[in-house]
């Protein structure tokens, strides 16, 4: 464990994050990414499921950054021990892994992940993440975002969906449907010819409106309102 700093960003408390993963070459990288950042610390490393889950009671880290494939429990099983339903005071968890497969995504969500990415996301969404489950939200990779739509999106038929008091933006409206699309924030920008800090800003505005916590609830809203429709085939329907 390593000594404990102050954030030298004004107004925010550092976050303890712990990490799991099996591969120490990819605990390391994502403890450099990490501890860069002048708000985040990086208190405790491990190599299996049941290590994790030793370490986070002990620990009680603001943030457990989980991988998926790990020797017993694997990640979702003991994001299930800390953060399942009926567990008391559950801990926030962010699944991060390098498979990209439906049956892990619903799976980390159930098990009560806060949030859930790709190895490949990049520093900026990682960074993204934590700072996110930190804070109560919920941050899905951009790019299982259209599918998570699509299958829940026979939840929805006949749910009225909320109307938001005050009326968004054209800009706001843009945002809305690239997130529905599964852009990421940077794609977002590049698109709109805006900056990432708008994007942002424009997410911000989105999620408190609508009373969203997470891209995909924000596209789910999308569906809802008939502003797209789920993909059929390969092709993608607005």
């Amino acid at each position: 464990m390593t000594a404990a700093r102050m954030s030298s960003v004004p107004g925010r408390a550092t976050i303890r994050v712990l990490i799991a993963d099996d591969q120490a070459i990819i605990r390391t990288g994502l403890r450099i990414m990490l501890d860069a950042q002048p708000d985040i610390e990086v208190v405790g490393e491990a190599g299996d499921g049941a290590e994790a889950v030793r370490l986070a009671r002990e620990l009680r880290p603001d943030v457990c950054l989980f991988d998926i494939r790990m020797p017993e429990p694997d990640g979702l099983e003991a994001t299930r021990i800390l953060a399942g339903p009926g567990v008391v005071d559950p801990m926030v968890v962010v699944v991060i892994t390098v498979f990209d497969l439906d049956e892990y995504v619903y799976g980390a969500l159930r098990a009560g992940a806060r949030g859930f990415l790709l190895k490949d996301a990049g520093p900026e969404l990682l960074v993204q993440a934590v700072r996110a489950a930190a804070d109560g939200q919920a941050l899905i990779a951009p790019s299982v975002t259209v599918r998570l739509i699509e299958a829940f999106a026979g939840a929805a038929v006949g749910r009225v969906p909320v109307q938001p008091v005050d009326a968004l933006t054209p800009r706001e409206e843009e945002v809305l449907l690239a997130v529905a699309r599964g852009l990421s924030n940077h794609d977002i920008a590049q698109a709109l010819f805006i900056t990432l800090s708008t994007v942002k800003t424009h997410l911000a505005s989105l999620m408190a409106k609508l009373g969203a916590k997470n891209r995909v609830e924000i596209a789910m809203w999308a569906y809802e309102t008939g502003r797209i429709r789920p993909r059929a085939g390969s092709g993608e329907g607005l």
